[in-house]
C-alpha cells in the first residue's frame, strides 16, 4: 500500500512539475499569441505596456539607426579609409604583431570569442572585449565607462602594455618612416604630417562608421510581420514585460547607455573588479559596469564584463534567480564599498518554455557579419 501511495505522490509531482515548466505563456495577462502577433503589428506606441520600474532609463524599441558617420561626404570618407587601415595595421603595437582587429574581428561582429582579450606578451586583459558594433551610440567608453569620447577610447588600449604596448611618444614617428602612409593623412588631414591626435581621430571615425545590419526584428517593424516566429513573438512580449529585460535593454540599440551592479564584483576574492568606482570613486557605483546592447548578442559570446558565461542558459539562468547576491563576511559588514546588486535586479520565475521564448526572440536580434578587410597595409 506504502508503494502505491508513493507512486502516486511521484505520479503528482511529476504532473505538477510537467504543467509547470509548459505552463501557458499567457498566464500573467491571457493573451493568445494570435492577439499578441495582432497587437504587436501595430505601431510601437500601441504595444501592450511595458514593465518599468522606477529608476529605470527607459526608451521605447525601434529600428537600428544609422551612423552619424557621412560616408557620402568624401572628406570624412578619406578619413574613415585611413581610420580602417590603421584598425588593421599590427605595426600599432609595440611588437608589431597586435593590431585593433587582434581583439575585434570584424567576422566575429567586432569581438574576439574569449573570455578576455590577450595582449602584449601573451598577457591576459582582465576583461572581455565588447563588440565595436554601433559603438558610436554610446555616452562613456570601456566597461567602467572611463572615456568619454572614441578618440580617447582609441588611445588607451594602444598603449596598455597587456595590450598593444606602443610606446605613444614613438609612435608618430614610427608611422611617419612608412611613406605607404603620407597620401593617406594628406587625403584625410591636408598634410602629410603624422600626430597621434590625427592617429586616434582616424580611429574613432572609423569605428563610429561600424554599424550592425538590419535582423528580422528591424524588418518586423518595417510591416513584414512575419519576420518573427511565434514563439519570438512571445519572446518579444515577455522581453517587454514578465522579464523585466526591458529595464535595461531598451531603444533602437537595446541598452539604456547607463551603468548597473548585475552582482559579479568579486568583492574581496581573488577576480575583484569594482568597475565604475575605480573611475568615479563613489561608493555607490561599485560594481556598475555599462549596458551591453543586445544587437547580435547570440553571437558575441561569452558574456558579461569578465566573459564568465558561454552560454544563454546560463545567463537566463542567473537573471531568473536575480543574479548572485554578495555574501558578506563579518569584516566586511561595515565597509561603504560593500557592493549592492542594482534595485532592477529581481527573480523572474520564468518557465523553461518562457526562458526559450525569450531566447528566441534574441536570436531575431541577430544580423549577418560586415566583413571589412584591408587587402594591403602602407610601406
Amino acid at each position: 500500500m506504502n508503494k502505491v501511495f508513493a507512486l502516486l505522490a511521484l505520479t503528482l509531482i511529476g504532473l505538477v512539475l510537467f504543467s509547470f515548466q509548459s505552463a501557458d505563456f499567457n498566464q500573467d495577462d491571457d493573451l493568445s499569441i494570435d492577439s499578441l502577433r495582432k497587437v504587436y503589428s501595430k505601431p510601437t506606441e500601441q504595444w501592450p505596456k511595458p514593465t518599468v520600474d522606477k529608476g529605470a532609463v527607459f526608451q521605447e524599441l525601434g529600428e537600428l539607426p544609422p551612423s552619424p558617420v557621412d560616408i557620402k561626404n568624401d572628406s570624412v570618407k578619406k578619413v574613415v579609409e585611413l581610420g580602417k587601415i590603421l584598425f588593421f595595421d599590427p605595426r600599432l603595437s609595440g611588437s608589431n604583431q597586435i593590431s585593433c582587429s587582434s581583439c575585434h574581428a570584424p567576422d566575429l561582429h567586432w569581438t574576439d570569442g574569449r573570455q578576455v582579450s590577450v595582449g602584449h606578451d601573451h598577457l591576459n586583459n582582465i576583461r572581455n572585449a565588447p563588440s565595436l558594433e554601433n559603438v558610436w551610440f554610446y555616452k562613456r567608453l570601456f566597461w567602467d565607462g572611463r572615456a568619454n569620447s572614441l578618440e580617447e577610447q582609441a588611445s588607451s588600449p594602444v598603449a596598455a602594455h597587456n595590450e598593444m604596448h606602443q610606446d605613444m611618444k614613438a609612435l608618430p614617428k614610427k608611422l611617419s618612416k612608412i611613406k605607404g602612409y603620407q597620401p593617406y593623412f594628406v587625403d584625410a588631414f591636408g598634410s602629410k604630417e603624422i600626430n597621434n591626435k590625427r592617429i586616434f581621430e582616424s580611429l574613432a571615425t572609423f569605428q563610429r562608421s561600424i554599424v550592425s545590419r538590419r535582423t528580422p526584428f528591424d524588418r518586423f517593424l518595417a510591416k513584414d510581420k512575419k519576420a518573427l516566429t511565434d514563439q519570438q513573438i512571445m519572446g518579444l512580449h515577455l522581453f517587454r514585460t514578465k522579464a523585466r529585460c526591458i529595464n535595461c535593454h531598451n531603444g533602437p540599440l537595446f541598452t539604456d547607455n547607463e551603468f548597473h551592479n548585475d552582482g559579479l564584483t568579486y568583492f574581496g576574492r581573488k577576480y575583484e573588479d569594482l568597475g565604475l568606482y575605480n573611475v568615479t570613486k563613489k561608493p555607490e557605483d561599485v560594481g556598475k559596469f555599462k549596458t551591453p546592447s543586445l544587437r547580435n548578442v547570440m553571437k558575441t559570446a561569452p558574456w558579461f564584463h569578465n566573459g564568465l558565461f558561454p552560454d544563454m542558459d546560463g545567463v537566463m539562468n542567473m537573471y531568473n534567480v536575480g543574479m548572485p547576491v554578495q555574501r558578506v563576511k563579518p569584516e566586511q559588514e561595515n565597509d561603504p564599498l560593500l557592493p549592492k546588486n542594482d534595485k532592477l535586479l529581481k527573480g523572474l520565475m520564468l518557465s523553461k518554455a518562457e526562458k526559450d521564448a525569450v531566447v528566441s526572440f534574441l536570436d531575431a536580434l541577430s544580423s549577418p557579419t560586415v566583413l571589412i578587410r584591408v587587402e594591403k597595409l602602407p610601406q
